[in-house]
């Protein structure tokens, strides 16, 4: 069963599949703890969906400064 089928397809949902997206796309040092993040926000969303919810802003808002900070010099396009 896939964790979307336990969720309806809603604006919760939705926004937990762009979280997850965006986590994919980290760079292994941030993805390790930035998943686990997002990981204990979808058990949260089982149980609690309104603070599920809050927290889950709270994520998406800190994702918006991992891919804000500014890449080295050295690697421009962040491969």
């Amino acid at each position: 069963m896939a964790a979307d089928d336990r969720l309806e397809d809603d604006e919760l949902a939705r926004r937990l599949r762009e979280a997850h997206r965006r986590v994919r796309m980290l760079p292994a040092d941030r993805r390790e703890r930035l998943g686990r993040r997002y990981l204990a926000i979808c058990d949260l969303a089982k149980h609690d969906r309104e603070r599920a919810a809050l927290r889950l802003g709270a994520f998406l808002r800190a994702l918006d400064e991992a891919f804000d900070t500014p890449r080295s010099e050295e690697n421009p396009l962040g491969d």
